[in-house]
C-alpha cells in the first residue's frame, strides 16, 4: 500500500524538485553547460507541479469514493487536463518572455480554427464535462435515457457514455445526445423505486372485490418488497371494463422484468381461482325491428336496380356492335417475321 502510493508520486515530485533546484542553482550550472537553463528549470517546475497536483486530486478521489458508486474517470482526466493546460500556458509565457494575457491572445486564432474543425467533438466533450459536474448518474447506476437506451452505466468518458443493457448488450452513446434527452435514474437518490402494472377487469366485479383479489396476488410474490406495502388504485372507469394500477416497490432495477412477470402470473392465478369473468363487449343495434326490416328491404331493392342497370348496358353495347373490352393487346412481332 505504502509502496504503491510512493510510486504514484515519485516521478512528479522528482521532476518538480529538479526544476526548482535548476532555478536556484542556475548561475552555478550555466558556466559548465555553456547555455542558459532558466527556461528548462521553469518548464520542469511547471510540469512537475501540474503532474503532482493531478496525482493528489486523483488520490483524494480514490480515497473518498464509495464501493457501490465510484467516481467517473472523467473527473480525474478533467482536472489533469486543467493542470497541464495551466502549465502549458505558463511555460509558453515564460519562453516568449511575455505575460499570460499576451500568450493567450497570440493563440486565440489557432484555437478558433481548431474549435471549428472539431466542433462535434468539442460538443460531446463539453456535454460530458457538464454531465460530470451535474452528476445526473454515476458509474453503476441504472438509467433510462429517453428514446435511446436503458441499462447500467459502465463508464463515463470524455465523448461517450457506455451502458450495459438488461439483454447484455453494450450501448455507446455520445454525451451531446444524452444531454438533450430526459434521463430517469432508478438508482438515485435511493436504489428502491415503485413500479406498477395495469390490469383491466369487467365492470361486473366491484371495485372493492377487485382490489382485494389483486392485493391477494401480491402476497405470494417474492421479488417485490413487503414494506412499503403494495396498493391498488383505480385508473379508469370504462363502459365495459375498469382499469386498475397495481403498484409495488422494488429494490433492484435488474429484477424489474422478472418482478412484473411474477406479479402478473399470480394475478392470473388468483382471478382464475375466483372465476372472475373476462371482460366482454356486447354490440347492440339501435332502432326498432321495423327499421331494421325496412333497411334490409331497401338494400335488396338497390341491389336489384344495380343488376338491371348492368344488364341493360350490356344489351346496348351488343346492339351497337361493340365488343366487351377484355383484352385489346395484339401479339408483338419481331422484324424478321416479315422476311
Amino acid at each position: 500500500m505504502i509502496w504503491s502510493i510512493a510510486r504514484r508520486f515519485t516521478w512528479p515530485l522528482g521532476i518538480m524538485i529538479s526544476g526548482v533546484l535548476i532555478g536556484i542553482y542556475r548561475h552555478e550550472v550555466e558556466p559548465y553547460l555553456g547555455f542558459r537553463v532558466e527556461t528548462a528549470g521553469s518548464l520542469l517546475t511547471y510540469i512537475g507541479v501540474a503532474w503532482f497536483g493531478s496525482r493528489i486530486f486523483g488520490f483524494a478521489m480514490d480515497r473518498g469514493r464509495s464501493q457501490n458508486r465510484p467516481y467517473p474517470k472523467l473527473f480525474k482526466d478533467l482536472m489533469a487536463v486543467l493542470f497541464f493546460f495551466a502549465a502549458l500556458f505558463a511555460s509558453a509565457a515564460s519562453m516568449l518572455e511575455q505575460g499570460l494575457v499576451g500568450a493567450l491572445a497570440g493563440s486565440s486564432l489557432i484555437l478558433a480554427v481548431l474549435g471549428f474543425a472539431v466542433r462535434n467533438v468539442v460538443a460531446d466533450t463539453l456535454s460530458g464535462v457538464a454531465l460530470g459536474i451535474e452528476g445526473p448518474y454515476r458509474i453503476g447506476d441504472w438509467v433510462d435515457i429517453d428514446e435511446a437506451a436503458r441499462g447500467r452505466v459502465i463508464e463515463i468518458g470524455w465523448r461517450t457514455t457506455r451502458l450495459l443493457t438488461l439483454d447484455s448488450t453494450y450501448v455507446i452513446l455520445p454525451n451531446s445526445q444524452i444531454a438533450r434527452r430526459r434521463i430517469t435514474n432508478y438508482s438515485a437518490p435511493k436504489p428502491q423505486y415503485r413500479a406498477h402494472v395495469l390490469v383491466k377487469l369487467s365492470r361486473v366485479v366491484s371495485v372493492e372485490i377487485a382490489k382485494g383479489l389483486l392485493l391477494e396476488a401480491t402476497a405470494s410474490a417474492k421479488l417485490i418488497k413487503s414494506e412499503p406495502a403494495p396498493d391498488v388504485k383505480v385508473v379508469e372507469l370504462g363502459p365495459v371494463t375498469t382499469t386498475y394500477a397495481l403498484r409495488f416497490w422494488l429494490t433492484k432495477f435488474e429484477t424489474d422484468a422478472d418482478s412484473r412477470d411474477e406479479v402478473l402470473s399470480y394475478v392470473d392465478k388468483v382471478l382464475r381461482r375466483a372465476r372472475v369473468p373476462a371482460p366482454s363487449m356486447n354490440v347492440e343495434l339501435a332502432g326498432s325491428s321495423e327499421d331494421f326490416e325496412s333497411g334490409v328491404a331497401l338494400t335488396t331493392e338497390l341491389s336489384k336496380l344495380f343488376k338491371v342497370n348492368q344488364n341493360q348496358k350490356a344489351r346496348s353495347e351488343a346492339s351497337h356492335g361493340e365488343t366487351p373490352k377484355l383484352c385489346t393487346r395484339r401479339p408483338q412481332m419481331a422484324a424478321g417475321d416479315f422476311d
